[in-house]
């Protein structure tokens, strides 16, 4: 199982997001840092994994209403793929 643990005071924009996801996810090489990609990514897993969001406010001052459509690709992905586990802690 792959655990990625999402930091909101550390991750200053989307490109850190993205380079967190696909680091702790072991996304591929081609993985395109978008959320297009991101549900790709995510509804293609085979192995279970747990993304743990910690401190979404914070998070949501740096990146407004892309973190809005972060959250709603990962519910929609988790929707599809069982294998998918979604906390988020304030």
């Amino acid at each position: 199982m792959n655990i990625c643990v999402l930091d909101g005071r550390e991750i200053k924009d989307r490109e850190m997001l993205h380079d967190t996801l696909a680091v702790s996810l072991g996304f591929p090489d081609w993985y395109g840092r978008n959320l297009d990609a991101l549900y790709d990514c995510l509804t293609d897993l085979q192995e279970e994994i747990e993304i743990y969001f910690l401190y979404e406010s914070a998070v949501e001052e740096h990146l407004k209403n892309y973190m809005q459509d972060f959250i709603k690709v990962v519910d929609r992905a988790k929707e599809e793929n069982p294998k998918i586990r979604w906390n988020k802690f304030d």
